[in-house]
Order: C-alpha cells, then structure tokens, then sequence
C-alpha cells in the first residue's frame, strides 16, 4: 500500500470550484439513471429564470431569480420594494415564473428555501407545502424548503 500525502487548501478558486461542480454531475449522472436519462437534453442545463417588475422610472419594483433544472424550477431569491408590498408583485412574479417553468421549459415542479419571517405563509397560499424545516439556521431562525407540483 502507497501512502500519499495531501496538502489542504482552502483559498477561493473558481476554476477548481467548476472543475468540481462538473466532477460531481459527471459522478451523479454515471449513478442516476433519471440524470442518464436528462443527459443532453434541454432539461440537463441550468437555464437562468429572471422576472423583474421595473417602475415607470425604471427602478426595479419586485424580482425573482431563479434558475430550471431537471424539469424543476429553483426559486433563488423573490423580492418586493417595501413600498410595493400587499398589492400582488410578489404573486405575479412567482405565477409569472411557475407558467415559464410549466409551459415553456416543460418543468414538473417547483422548489425554494425561506425563512420563518420571510414569507412561507405567501408560499402556502400559492400551493406550496413544506418539506423540510432547519431548525436555527441560522441561530435564532427558521428554513424551510417547500415545493409545488405546476401544472
């Protein structure tokens, strides 16, 4: 037996981060068949999904970013301008995004993480349920993952 040393680095490095991120799709895809399967397809690629309601100034009101993947869609983030809150944007961004996810991309389904006094009651009355819960992540908070069938 070969004894080899190893040295530990821990500065930021984007090439190794997306020699990394494509090392593990290759070693999920060889072990998945469903990835197999997506291999190729317009389903494997990570399509970006922005929705902006901009102002007639031109400032941005309300924005959601997120990103289609293996027939889902990943809300990343969903944001109102204070002064916008309670009149719907946020509810129109995110039918808005469901509907491209659904109807253009071809997704299942849809997914996010939030927190407890961000909005996971706005994400139930869409028709999301709760999956998951993180309790104290971080301290003193909440996370919850939920997910929507679209269609």
């Amino acid at each position: 037996m070969v004894m080899r040393m190893f040295r530990i680095e821990t500065e930021v490095d984007k090439e190794r981060a997306l020699l990394l991120r494509s090392l593990l799709r290759e070693t999920n895809t060889a072990a998945s068949p469903v990835l197999r399967e997506l291999r190729g397809t317009a389903a494997d690629q990570h399509l970006p999904l922005q929705v902006w309601l901009v102002d007639e100034d031109g400032s941005l009101a309300a924005g959601l970013d997120g990103y289609t993947w293996a027939h889902w869609l990943h809300v990343d983030l969903l944001w109102v301008a204070e002064q916008h809150r309670g009149a719907g944007l946020g509810s129109r961004l995110l039918a808005e995004a469901e509907r491209i996810a659904y109807e253009d991309r071809g997704c299942a389904g849809s997914r996010l993480e939030t927190w407890d006094f961000q909005a996971p009651g706005f994400y139930r009355l869409h028709g999301y349920e709760v999956v998951s819960v993180i309790p104290d992540y971080p301290p003193g908070l909440k996370e919850f993952t939920l997910t929507k069938r679209l269609g």
